[in-house]
C-alpha cells in the first residue's frame, strides 16, 4: 500500500502561483511514477502532469503546458506541482496518484490516490 497526502491548495488570484505537495508513505517511493490529476465540479477528471520514477520523464496536459511544472524529491518521498499564471479555469480539486515505474497519462492506470486538495483561482 502507498498512502498519499496532498497539501498546498488554497485560494489565489488569477495570475498567481501555488505549489502543491504530495507526501508518500508505505512503500519505496522511488519505485513509483507519480501523477497529478484534477476534477472540477460537474466535469470529468483531467490529467495534469506525470513524472517517471527517476524524474527523468515528464508529461503535461495541454491546458497546463508552460505554466505547471512537476518535480519530485525521492529523498523526501514527495512530488510537487508548481503552478504559475493560474487561471480561473484551473479551479478544481487536485489529486496525486502513484503507479509502479512508468509514468502514464491515463488515470485508470494509477493504483493509489490521495484525498485531494482544493485549488480556487479567483478572477
Amino acid at each position: 500500500q502507498v498512502q498519499l497526502v496532498e497539501s498546498g491548495g488554497g485560494l489565489v488570484q488569477a495570475g498567481g502561483s501555488l505549489r502543491l505537495s504530495c507526501a508518500a508513505s508505505g512503500r519505496t517511493f522511488s519505485n513509483y511514477a507519480m501523477g497529478w490529476f484534477r476534477q472540477a465540479p460537474g466535469k470529468e477528471r483531467e490529467f495534469v502532469a506525470a513524472i517517471s520514477w527517476s524524474g527523468g520523464i515528464t508529461y503535461y496536459g495541454d491546458s497546463v503546458k508552460g505554466r505547471f511544472t512537476i518535480s519530485r524529491d525521492n529523498a523526501k518521498n514527495t512530488v510537487y506541482l508548481q503552478m504559475k499564471s493560474l487561471k480561473p479555469e484551473d479551479t478544481a480539486v487536485y489529486y496525486c496518484a502513484a503507479r509502479l515505474f512508468q509514468a502514464v497519462v491515463a488515470g485508470s492506470q494509477y493504483d493509489y490516490w490521495g484525498q485531494g486538495t482544493q485549488v480556487t483561482v479567483s478572477s
